[in-house]
């Protein structure tokens, strides 16, 4: 019943919008929203990274702004990208732990672009269960048809667009996931050019596994610059917002489902040529992907009211130097393994609480089935593994860990423990509470324990059955934001 009083509203509202702009497609800007698969945020040559070939991002870098300071809700495909969709966190979806399906009861924001007048598209990686998909006038998602990457049809559905209509597509690519498939941009990178992080192991089999890796973040790269030559093709380029991210960190130890900036942290490159005065900016300012949300509907002229948890940040894409945030959080739930953590994070400190200390925090079965982490294993049997790279394997773990990001970019040095940070400790300790409390954040008791071996990446011989989920019926109506 809820539900459907939204739905009318939106579409009275909808209805007004198209009066007054008149289904113009000058009064009303075009969204496209390009989110990677498994790509850490700085693996692309616009953020720093001297061999991963990316030129078409690298360009529309320098022609849009880059955002430098952009966190992601929890570092697990499908929780990331239903958290996006609906703008609110893991825990207040229904649908926080993997694989688990958003909730019919949940809005999303597709839904209110759509009803507000949008035509709406998704193609490639859907991974949101089949509520969500109503909010798409068009959907491809076969294996099939996306092809190997994912991005088989991003062109067509670009192409079979009404061309009366503003629209938004949500185009999502299966690069960089596991396993790498060959393709057109196999072998373009050289192993031994490679810079190891100091937390993997600098071993052939690990250079080798990077360089994999980079293909395919090439190929999703050629098909960014394929997207926009569309746009430009169509005559709607100018009057268009590209919006490019990732779900996650990189697929590899101490990366993907963690809580540091190399699982949590996304790139983030927004190009709109008729609305960014100031092109090859860098905001530094701290965004939320509940953030993403709101901002598209600010874009379309729609009201942002519900249950959105976000905060639209279209200021800040027009003046990047303006602040936003002073805190960002997210969640580690299952994730092929039993976990509870919760982060948040300000531009100079993080704070980790884990609830779960007692298990190791090796990542998801793909990277441990990884060469990578065969690495780190022989070095760990041979008793030769540097602090970082024992990180994956210490059991028990920290309950609380604290970093001085400003110094300690890749929080390598867990400082909870120094009497000189017990001020700001506690200040992030009351900060996160705040926003548990708030969002009404549970942690049960029975949590979905282990599916797969942490030592070989395989599944193990048990029942595959549901713990109970952090949040509650309450977590998913509430509409309160958190400390901001």
């Amino acid at each position: 019943m809820k539900k459907a009083r939204i739905r009318l509203g939106l579409f009275c509202f909808g209805f007004l919008a198209m009066m007054m702009h008149g289904w113009c497609q000058e009064g009303l800007p075009n969204m496209v929203m390009i989110i990677a698969d498994d790509i850490g945020w700085d693996d692309m040559g616009c953020y720093g990274n001297q061999v991963v070939k990316t030129p078409n991002m690298d360009r529309m870098a320098l022609e849009g702004v880059r955002f430098d300071n952009f966190y992601l809700t929890t570092s697990s495909c499908s929780p990331s990208r239903t958290s996006i969709i609906s703008g609110r966190y893991p825990h207040n979806t229904g649908a926080a732990e993997l694989h688990t399906p958003l909730p019919e009861s949940i809005l999303t924001f597709t839904q209110v672009l759509k009803e507000g007048g949008y035509f709406t598209a998704q193609s490639g990686k859907w991974h949101m269960g089949p509520a969500a998909r109503n909010s798409f006038d068009l959907i491809y998602d076969k294996r099939e048809e996306i092809g190997d990457g994912g991005e088989d049809k991003w062109l067509a559905t670009l192409q079979e667009r009404p061309k009366e209509k503003p629209f938004f597509l949500w185009l999502a690519a299966l690069d960089a996931h596991r396993p790498w498939g060959p393709n057109d941009f196999s072998g373009m990178h050289d192993p031994e050019a490679i810079q190891v992080p100091v937390y993997l192991a600098d071993a052939p089999d690990t250079r080798s596994d990077l360089a994999k890796y980079y293909d395919e973040i090439a190929r999703f790269d050629y098909f960014v610059g394929k997207v926009e030559e569309e746009l430009e093709a169509q005559g709607v380029l100018d009057n268009t917002v590209i919006f490019i991210l990732s779900d996650n960190g990189r697929p590899f130890p101490r990366s993907k489902t963690r809580m540091y900036d190399s699982g949590i942290k996304s790139p983030l490159i927004v190009k709109w040529p008729k609305g960014i005065t100031e092109a090859g900016a860098v905001s530094t300012s701290m965004v939320s992907s509940v953030d993403l949300a709101p901002t598209f509907l600010d874009l379309a002229g729609l009201d942002i009211a519900g249950d959105f948890q976000g905060k639209s940040f279209l200021s800040v894409i027009e003046k990047p130097d303006l602040p936003f945030r002073k805190y960002v959080f997210a969640e580690h739930n299952w994730h092929d393994h039993e976990a509870y953590e919760r982060m948040v994070r300000t531009d100079h400190y993080m704070y980790v609480l884990n609830l779960r200390p007692s298990l190791s925090n090796t990542g998801p079965a793909d990277s441990n089935a990884s060469p990578s982490y065969r690495d780190l294993k022989r070095l760990r049997d041979k008793g030769r593994l540097n602090a970082a790279q024992a990180d994956v394997f210490m059991q028990p773990r920290p309950f609380e860990e604290f970093y001085h990001c400003e110094r300690d970019g890749e929080q390598l040095l867990n400082q909870a423990s120094l009497k000189k940070y017990e001020n700001e400790l506690d200040h992030l300790r009351q900060v996160l509470a705040q926003w548990r409390a708030e969002t009404h954040d549970t942690a049960p008791q029975n949590l979905t324990y282990d599916w797969y071996d942490k030592e070989t990446g395989q599944a193990l011989d048990v029942e595959q059955r549901r713990g109970d989920m952090p949040g509650g019926d309450a977590a998913m109506t509430t509409k309160a934001k958190g400390p901001f």
